[in-house]
C-alpha cells in the first residue's frame, strides 16, 4: 500500500488544524503567510533551475524540443506554460509542449487512473515523436507519479536531455532525471491539496525555464519581448512601445520601422540600431542566431 504520509507535501500543517474554523480574512492571511515560504523554498534551488535554463536553451539552439510532462495540477502547469510560449517569443506551437495524462479530457476533468499508468506516457511521448534531441521535464509534486516515471525513463532510455520538478527531497522522478529540482514547500494550509503551496512553486520554476531559456536563445533584446506575436490591437500598440523603447523612437517612425520589417519588432530594432534596410538587417540577424545584441556586437559601425 502506498505510504503518502511519508511525503512533506502530504503532512498536516500545524498552523491551519483549525482551518474550518477560521473567518475569511484569517484563510487568506494563512494562506499568504505560507506562500511566503514559497518563495524561499525556490530559492534554494535556483542552481538547479539555472542549470535546467542552460540544458533548455542548448536544446532549443541545437533544434530539439522542450517537453513537459505531468498529471492533474502539475500537468495542466506544464501545458499553461507551454501555451504562452508561442504568443511571448514567437515560436511554433510544437517548440515547447506540455502533456498531460489522460488528454486534452484530463485539463478539465480527473481522468481515472491516467497518473498511475506506466506505458502510457512513454505512448503520449512516441506521438509526439520524441527524439534525442528534446529534453523532457517532468512535474510531479509528490515526485512519484508513475506517468511522469516512466515518461523520464522513456526518454532517458532513447537519449533525450531530462529534468525532474519535484517539491519533495530526493524524489523518486529526480533519481531519474539529469535535473532534479527539488523545492520543499512543506504541508499544505489544506492537508495534501497540492494545487496550492506546491503548485506555486512548480509554476514559478517552469516560468524561469522558459524565459531563461528564451532569453539565451536570442528572443529577448535587454529586456524587452522582441519576438511578441502582434494579433490584436493591444499588442500591435505594445510591439510599437518595444521598438519605440529600444530604439528611442518616437511612435510614428516606431511604425513606420514595423511596416519596413513586416511587422516585426526585432527586424525593425534591428534595422534602426544598425541603420540597415529590412533585407540586410534580416541577413545580419540570420548571421547572428536570431540575436540583436550579438548583430550589433559585431556590425555596429
Amino acid at each position: 500500500m502506498l505510504n503518502l504520509a511519508v511525503y512533506t507535501t502530504e503532512k498536516r500543517n500545524m498552523d491551519t488544524m483549525n482551518l474550518d474554523s477560521m473567518s475569511s480574512m484569517e484563510i487568506a492571511t494563512a494562506a499568504n503567510k505560507e506562500d511566503e515560504n514559497v518563495v524561499k523554498a525556490v530559492r534554494a534551488v535556483i542552481p538547479q533551475i539555472a542549470d535546467a535554463i542552460d540544458m533548455a536553451a542548448e536544446t532549443l539552439d541545437q533544434q530539439g524540443r522542450m517537453i513537459y510532462i505531468g498529471a492533474g495540477t502539475s500537468g495542466r502547469l506544464g501545458v499553461l506554460d507551454a501555451s504562452e510560449c508561442p504568443p511571448t517569443f514567437g515560436v511554433s506551437e510544437e517548440l515547447v509542449t506540455g502533456i498531460i495524462a489522460g488528454g486534452r479530457e484530463a485539463l478539465f476533468h480527473a481522468v481515472e487512473g491516467a497518473e498511475d499508468s506506466k506505458i502510457l506516457a512513454e505512448a503520449d511521448l512516441k506521438e509526439q515523436r520524441l527524439s534525442p534531441r528534446d529534453m523532457v521535464i517532468g512535474l510531479s509534486a509528490s515526485g512519484r507519479t508513475p506517468y511522469v516515471l516512466y515518461g523520464l525513463k522513456y526518454a532517458s532510455s532513447i537519449g533525450c536531455k531530462t529534468a525532474a520538478i519535484a517539491c519533495n527531497k530526493d524524489s523518486i522522478i529526480g533519481k531519474e532525471a539529469d535535473i532534479a529540482i527539488e523545492p520543499v514547500t512543506g504541508p499544505e494550509i489544506l492537508t495534501g491539496s497540492t494545487r496550492l503551496k506546491a503548485g506555486t512553486a512548480q509554476k514559478m520554476i517552469l516560468n524561469m525555464i522558459s524565459t531563461g531559456s528564451m532569453v539565451k536563445i536570442g528572443k529577448v533584446y535587454e529586456n524587452l519581448m522582441i519576438d511578441l506575436q502582434n494579433t490584436n490591437e493591444k499588442l500591435a500598440v505594445r510591439t510599437e512601445n518595444i521598438v519605440m523603447s529600444a530604439t528611442s523612437s518616437d511612435r510614428e517612425k516606431a511604425k513606420r520601422l514595423l511596416k519596413e520589417a513586416n511587422g516585426s519588432a526585432k527586424l525593425a530594432i534591428t534595422m534602426s540600431l544598425l541603420n540597415k534596410p529590412a533585407d540586410e538587417a534580416k541577413d545580419i540577424l540570420k548571421s547572428a542566431h536570431g540575436s540583436i545584441r550579438k548583430a550589433i556586437r559585431e556590425n555596429k559601425e
